[in-house]
């Protein structure tokens, strides 16, 4: 690698363990980090701008990266590249409650920012399982969803602008903090789920609206997936949709008891999680979608009485990847399908299942459609994984034929690159390439990551 101005290389990570810890996200823990890499910790502006002259003047390919909960592989280290880390651009900048935006950093945790905001009575509503650590520029990056987003959306419907480092060096800004703005194309929209392919967000501004009452939660069991789905429909079609409804397999719900108790059973086909927070009507709505699964077949629905039993719940679907993790290595799916045909996916994914000799749990966003089928296997072992990448596979090729998408909230990253034609077309995909090239022509953003890497680059 060419050497680094000084700027740059004030901010290298040295030491050989630390940086190891940067190689890798969530999706390829068991990857072997390439041979040469440079972890460049950036803490203002100045740096990520400082590394991409640098990169764009040397050819030198960048990683963005944030918390590294990616699951999708599109934050991982690659040969010869600068892995440019914006966790420390952190600040959240202003809070604008009369125009309704934040002004935050890449680096903010999500939790954090919520927490923050709902101190002062307002909330940003994207809510995702990693909410914990994962961070807003991934969230942008990736355009996450999450628990919540039947009521209230993903990432893309919360973001009003962006401050946007180019390759080259150049910064931009996206959008408006006004509450309408239609001057030009929307590079906003361009942005969120880009994953870092265009260049590298350093600030987000987000919109914010007040805050929710505490939620309250039920547990709905069912005999059949028929009746879960049922369930699902009935919610999504009543006047005051819950602000969270998430659905588990028989697999799932075994294995989260397997770890440990958190008031769920396995004794039966599905389970729907329902959440209500609708400012002084928390109670009657929880009571409104007991008795809506109830007319639809639940064998029994637990509403929480409190805060606390409410969040013991919804602490067990929170758990659930460290669940299924501790059962070995998995593929994380994350697919997305009509409503209609939640059941038909989760009974074809259990044939899968059998047919290729895997566990795979399935849960997700049944509010919106977002399964994540989660592939229980040995990465060890190389069986193993040949019967968990085929299973992999057929469920990709599954949801696209019931009229889905490859993925709902995870992102292509490098994982899902080669069945990404089958969902665009060589038209569209040839198309979207050259959308890149506008804003990276030399090909150093991220390369790998959504598109396939091109010879050379």
């Amino acid at each position: 690698m060419p050497t680094l101005p000084a700027r740059v290389a004030a901010r290298v990570v040295a030491d050989a363990d630390v940086r190891r810890t940067y190689a890798a996200d969530a999706a390829s823990r068991r990857s072997i980090p390439p041979a040469d890499y440079t972890v460049v910790r950036a803490r203002d502006l100045g740096d990520v701008v400082a590394v991409l002259e640098h990169a764009q003047a040397t050819g030198t390919p960048v990683v963005p990266q944030g918390a590294r909960t990616s699951r999708a592989g599109g934050a991982s280290a690659t040969e010869g590249c600068i892995v440019l880390n914006v966790e420390a651009l952190d600040a959240i900048r202003e809070v604008d409650p009369l125009e309704g935006y934040a002004v935050v950093g890449p680096g903010v945790v999500n939790a954090r920012l919520k927490a923050e905001l709902a101190a002062q009575g307002w909330c940003y509503g994207p809510d995702p399982a990693s909410a914990d650590t994962c961070t807003i520029g991934g969230n942008v990056a990736t355009n996450a969803g999450g628990l919540c987003c039947v009521r209230y959306g993903v990432t893309a419907d919360w973001v009003k602008a962006l401050q946007v480092v180019l390759p080259g060096g150049a910064v931009m800004r996206t959008g408006h903090r006004t509450a309408k703005g239609v001057a030009g194309y929307d590079l906003t929209g361009l942005f969120v789920g880009s994953e870092g392919t265009l260049g590298v967000v350093t600030e987000a501004v987000v919109r914010i609206a007040p805050a929710p009452d505490p939620a309250l939660t039920a547990l709905a069991t069912f005999d059949s997936l028929d009746g879960a789905v049922a369930g699902i429909t009935a919610l999504r079609l009543d006047r005051h949709r819950p602000a969270l409804l998430e659905i588990l397999d028989r697999t799932s719900l075994a294995t989260i008891q397997q770890f440990g108790d958190y008031g769920f059973t396995a004794d039966c086909a599905a389970a729907l999680l329902v959440q209500a927070d609708r400012p002084d009507h928390v109670r009657a709505d929880l009571a409104r979608y007991a008795e809506l699964l109830t007319a639809a077949g639940a064998r029994q629905v637990a509403v929480a009485d409190d805060a606390q039993e409410a969040d013991a719940l919804l602490q067990g679907r929170r758990v659930m990847s460290t669940a299924f993790e501790a059962k070995g290595d998995r593929l994380a799916e994350d697919v997305c399908v009509p409503i209609a045909r939640l059941g038909d996916f989760i009974a074809a994914v259990e044939g899968i299942a059998r047919r290729w000799e895997v566990t795979i749990p399935v849960s997700g966003h049944g509010g919106d459609g977002n399964l994540h089928p989660s592939i229980v296997h040995d990465g060890g072992d190389p069986e193993s994984r040949r019967r968990a990448w085929g299973a992999f596979d057929e469920i990709v090729r599954l949801a696209l034929s019931l009229g889905g998408t490859i993925t709902g909230e995870h992102g292509v990253g490098r994982i899902k690159v080669p069945w990404l034609e089958l969902e665009l077309g060589a038209a569209e995909l040839a198309r979207q390439r050259r959308v890149k090239a506008v804003f990276d022509p030399s090909g150093i953003m991220n390369p790998g990551t959504i598109f396939a890497r091109e010879a050379g680059r």
